[in-house]
This record gives C-alpha cells, sequence and structure tokens, in this order.
C-alpha cells in the first residue's frame, strides 16, 4: 500500500514535470485559455502531491528532487506566458524581476557546486512563497490587470527564501532535503555544541 502511495505521488509529480512543456507550447501558440487552465491544472497538482506526501509519510530524496524540477519547470512556464501575453508588465517591473533571477540563480549555482545537483529544501519561506507566486500567476492571466500587491508581495517573499536557501547552501555540508529553514538548522547545530562541552 505504502509503495502504491509513493508511486501515484511520483506520478502526479512526473505529470508535472512533463506537461511543463505542452504549457509553454501553448503559451508560444498564444492560445491564452488552454495555457491558463494548464498552468492551474499544474499549481493544483503541485499542492495535491506535496499533501498526499505529508499525509501518507511518503517523502523520499528522490521525490524531493522530483518535486523541485517540476515546481521550477511550473513557475517558469508562468514566466514564459508573462513573457508572451503581458510583456507590459515585464518591463514595467524588470528591475525587481532582474533581482529574484539574480538570486535564484546565485542559489542554484552555489547547490550545483557544493551538492552537484539542485537543492530541495522545501523551507517553510519556500512553500510561502510558492504558494504566492502560483496565486499571482494564475491570477495574471485569469483577470485582466495584475495585481501589483500580490507581485510585491510574492517577489520580497521569493527574495527571503532565496537568501535563506543560499544560507542553507553555505551551512548544510551535505545535500538534504525538506528543510525547515535557517532557524531550525542554527537551533540544531547550537544544541550540539551544548551537548557536547
Amino acid at each position: 500500500m505504502h509503495s502504491r502511495i509513493s508511486y501515484f505521488v511520483n506520478g502526479i509529480t512526473i505529470w508535472r514535470i512533463l506537461a511543463a512543456p505542452l504549457v509553454i507550447y501553448l503559451a508560444f501558440s498564444h492560445n491564452l485559455d488552454l495555457f491558463k487552465w494548464f498552468l492551474a491544472l499544474s499549481f493544483f497538482t503541485d499542492a495535491v502531491d506535496g499533501y498526499l506526501a505529508r499525509r501518507y509519510k511518503v517523502v523520499s530524496k528522490r521525490g524531493a528532487v522530483l518535486d523541485s524540477v517540476g515546481d521550477d519547470l511550473t513557475v517558469l512556464a508562468g514566466i514564459i506566458g508573462i513573457f508572451v501575453f503581458k510583456l507590459d508588465f515585464i518591463r514595467d517591473q524588470l528591475p525587481l524581476i532582474l533581482v529574484m533571477t539574480f538570486f535564484f540563480i546565485l542559489q542554484v549555482s552555489l547547490a550545483l557546486i557544493r551538492y552537484r545537483k539542485m537543492s530541495a529544501f522545501h523551507t517553510w519561506l519556500a512553500k510561502i512563497a510558492a504558494v504566492l507566486q502560483g496565486v499571482f500567476l494564475l491570477l495574471l492571466f485569469f483577470l485582466p490587470h495584475p495585481l501589483y500587491f500580490l507581485f510585491y508581495l510574492a517577489a520580497s517573499v521569493t527574495i527571503l527564501d532565496l537568501t535563506e536557501e543560499t544560507a542553507l547552501v553555505l551551512l548544510l555540508p551535505e545535500w538534504k532535503e525538506n528543510v525547515k529553514g535557517l532557524f531550525w538548522v542554527l537551533k540544531t547545530k547550537r544544541n550540539r555544541k551544548d551537548r557536547t562541552r
């Protein structure tokens, strides 16, 4: 039973990875209706596989990596959609978008150098940032005008998350998945030091 649920959860994640090229194709085909509904389905399945993995305790290293890849590809598909359908928004918000891009490239580069693979921390901040990003991206395509306050909130939390994940890459000598956050890592280190005294 446990392994069947694990296969099911990973299958949902793999579907999200395989769906990303289709969503990107729909963007380049200028098919906004299908694009936004498939993007919404991808974000929905992200929430479902995360819930099922925690509910049935089928969290694994492979699943964490697949989930991170699925998350990044879904957001990438959304960003490509912004370039295709909402280019004026990109022009207006370019400085902040470049700042987020810098922090993302920095975090991924450090993880690849240190661990030889992308991180899959899934911190609390990362989860909050992912929800905000998903809600903003979906509303951007479903509503006639962007919700700027939501964009600034999502961007701020994303930058905080990427800063925290960069610090985690520098602090953790070995690759780990599902780290709650920097506070918990520092607390664990402090407790270990106290025990050795």
